[in-house]
């Protein structure tokens, strides 16, 4: 299980950085800047990197580092691996993002003051995830300082040993054995998932032909933790999936039984702190308020950069695919016919 925790925390996206031509005073004008993203880490924290290469060209003023993709201002708590799996159906390398330390668009994104920002959304992520595991944040909220600094530091490093060490003080644990992880059974338990559904209405066959994501509109963002009931039954990300999303898994169960997960009612109760489960719409809005065709059509379920297949035990992709900060994060495509007036 470890090594395939390793490729994940050693999972990087390679882009290739431009800066916002009105930010630009100096001719010739900078090339791009060319770097290796952490998938489990946050656009903010790139600063350090980005910073240096073009500050002799940046206009007069307070930098407020913002980055967008084609013209899509891109939502700094989310982690960057999960915005490349969002937005990119067609991954891009190197992805061409745009940077500016100017004109900060507060009327879409929440405020962001660097490091300290994002690792306050971290933490309470985890207060979350503790939360939905354990029913309190009690776990979290007794981390010492210099715990919670070593914690912290071992995800900015991308230090998986370092983590695993600051992490098991925690007792989030895992949601499975490791014997019972190889052949697919579950413990009874309840499961941080966040989910982004990415809505098109046009049909495509192949992914470099996808719609682009124009709006972040066109997402709906939720949170929607799974809680399980029994305890030893073959349970696989099909079986999952069709409990997360039933609007779009009706009647089409691998298994022949009752389902054995369902909506955690910590959905609703999730603490209202964590920028990434605000209820603003600035953080999407929830998910299908009305019913959905019969024949909307999943076309794209992507995990950690992968496609994952449907069969595989939904215990090792949560323990191997999870984040730092305990949440399982899944990009889903779906395409929803256009609705015809009456």
């Amino acid at each position: 299980m470890m090594e395939a925790q390793k490729y994940v925390w050693e999972g990087a996206i390679p882009l290739q950085i431009h800066l916002h031509e009105s930010e630009i005073t100096s001719l010739p004008p900078p090339p791009p800047a060319l770097i290796l993203a952490p998938r489990i880490g946050y656009l903010p924290l790139l600063l350090p990197l980005i910073k240096p290469y073009f500050s002799s060209t940046l206009p007069p003023g307070q930098d407020t580092l913002w980055f967008d993709y084609k013209g899509l201002p891109l939502k700094w708590y989310i982690p960057t691996g999960v915005l490349f799996d969002l937005l990119c159906a067609e991954p891009e390398r190197p992805w061409n993002l745009t940077v500016h330390f100017r004109g900060y668009p507060s009327n879409l994104l929440i405020p962001c003051e660097g490091e300290e920002s994002v690792k306050w959304s971290f933490i309470n992520s985890l207060k979350e995830a503790d939360y939905i595991i354990n029913g309190n944040c009690k776990n979290v909220m007794n981390m010492s300082q210099s715990d919670q600094v070593e914690l912290w530091r071992s995800v900015m490093d991308g230090n998986l040993d370092k983590y695993i060490r600051s992490s098991s003080k925690l007792k989030l644990g895992t949601v499975t054995t490791d014997e019972a992880d190889m052949v697919g059974q579950v413990k009874a338990g309840k499961i941080p998932v966040r989910l982004y559904v990415w809505s098109v209405n046009e049909d495509f066959e192949d992914l470099e032909d996808a719609p682009g994501v124009d709006n972040w509109d066109q997402i709906s963002y939720i949170n929607r933790p799974l809680e399980i009931h029994k305890e030893g039954k073959y349970f696989t990300l099909h079986d999952a999936l069709k409990n997360l999303l039933p609007e779009f898994f009706a009647g089409k169960s691998l298994i022949n039984d009752k389902p054995c997960i369902e909506e955690s009612e910590d959905a609703q109760k999730v603490s209202s702190e964590d920028v990434g489960s605000s209820t603003g719409a600035e953080d999407g809005k929830e998910i299908f308020s009305q019913p959905m065709e019969n024949d909307a059509e999943i076309k794209l379920i992507r995990i950690q950069g992968i496609e994952p297949k449907l069969e595989i035990p939904f215990s090792w992709v949560v323990n191997n695919l999870k984040n730092p900060e305990h949440f399982l994060h899944i990009c889903v495509c779906v395409k929803i016919p256009n609705v015809k007036a009456a």
